[in-house]
């Protein structure tokens, strides 16, 4: 059995898909909003300025475009995952061109010619892998998830409501 297919990690990676989607759903709704997700194996966490309308509405209708087939959705341009895999490759790159690098400032400053455009070809070159990592690994169809709960909590200009899941 495949990691992958683990009861906890087949949850979070089905909330993590819906959480996407609702982001996408919302974001096509008010093209300026700043919002913020995070999923775990109980459901997950919308952070916005928003209603729990608004927020149930774009949950509905996130799960209904995922389980008609807009997969597309469960990938988000914005996703950690994304992050992680530039970093993991900018950090190594830039790691291994500083191997055997003199201690002195001269060698150092001379090695960041070679380092910066390496980072860099290693982030250009890590950027569709984020996507992939997403697709195959970071999330999973939603295939018999439902909402169970949605509640709101607000800590001073903080907003959030938490979508609990079961599936």
């Amino acid at each position: 059995m495949s990691i992958l297919n683990w009861t906890p990690v087949a949850r979070m990676r089905r909330n993590h898909a819906l959480e996407h989607a609702t982001l996408q759903v919302l974001a096509e709704r008010h093209p300026h909003l700043m919002a913020a997700g995070y999923s775990d194996t109980r459901g997950f966490w919308i952070v916005g300025n928003l209603s729990t309308e608004e927020v149930y509405e774009a949950v509905e209708q996130a799960l209904a475009r995922l389980n008609a087939g807009e997969y597309r959705l469960a990938i988000h341009p914005n996703c950690g995952t994304n992050f992680a895999a530039a970093g993991f490759f900018a950090g190594t790159v830039g790691w291994l061109a500083s191997l055997n690098m003199g201690r002195d400032l001269r060698s150092r400053l001379e090695r960041w010619s070679v380092i910066v455009p390496l980072v860099t070809l290693a982030l250009i070159l890590a950027a569709p892998l984020g996507p992939l990592l997403q697709q195959r690994i970071t999330t999973a169809p939603p295939h018999g998830l439902r909402v169970v709960e949605i509640t709101r909590q607000v800590q001073g200009d903080l907003i959030a409501h938490r979508i609990l899941t079961q599936g």
